[in-house]
């Protein structure tokens, strides 16, 4: 997971766009947006990750900053 490409999918498409790319990967074709990462299952975690970012930048006002550090405390929480 790396987070610079993760921000950058945020900042660059929409929720609408990364869902399809989700998909897209989920059924093992290739996404119409360019995401970045080593394997499928990695692309998968980045655009998971912009959607949850998005996600909650809509839902609690936050910016995308913030969005980013509460993602990874969640994941560093699950880890852990």
């Amino acid at each position: 997971m790396k987070i610079a490409v993760i921000k950058q999918l945020a900042e660059t498409y929409n929720i609408e766009q990364l869902q399809a790319a989700e998909e897209a990967i989920l059924e093992e074709q290739k996404p119409e947006i360019e995401i970045e990462g080593e394997d499928e299952g990695e692309q998968l975690t980045h655009t998971t990750a912009a959607i949850a970012i998005l996600q909650d930048m809509q839902q609690n006002g936050v910016d995308l900053r913030t969005a980013i550090r509460n993602y990874s405390v969640r994941v560093r929480n699950s880890i852990s």
